[in-house]
């Protein structure tokens, strides 16, 4: 099962960043178990969100984009798809994506070993990562 791997990967001193779109099975934080796991989840403005991959340092990384997330419905009952990405300039933009979503304070809450979600307050000035890339995507249309 996916939660035991990312158990046996935070044991191993991994440290790993979910980001989720609401619920999570997983408790992050749990002493000698879970301590490397940090869980961000944010509900905002828009339904969709994205499905990012990234494993390994920044030398090495390996990065894919996927068809769904890892909810068991998911992986056990459908055919889904992951797909790498090598082009170097678009795994800039998306190392990028996620560092703005990791900072999302606006929307995004932080799970604690109890499963509870709470508030962060961890930027000078709120951020709200799909309000960022709404901006981002339609600042060039503008006149």
């Amino acid at each position: 099962m996916l939660i035991n791997k990312l158990i046996e990967a935070s044991q191993a001193k991994v440290k790993i960043d979910l980001i989720v779109r609401g619920i999570c099975c997983l408790r992050p934080k749990v002493e000698g178990l879970t301590d490397n796991i940090n869980v961000i989840s944010i509900v905002g403005r828009f339904l969709e969100h994205s499905r990012i991959y990234i494993f390994g340092p920044v030398s090495r990384q390996k990065i894919y984009i996927a068809s769904a997330d890892f909810m068991t419905r998911n992986t056990v009952r459908r055919v889904e798809v992951a797909a790498p990405i090598y082009d170097r300039s678009i795994q800039k933009r998306i190392r990028e994506m996620f560092r703005v979503m990791l900072q999302d304070d606006e929307k995004g809450k932080e799970q604690d070993s109890e499963g509870i979600y709470h508030s962060r307050s961890i930027n000078e000035a709120p951020v709200d990562s799909q309000e960022y890339f709404y901006e981002q995507a339609y600042a060039n249309t503008r006149e």
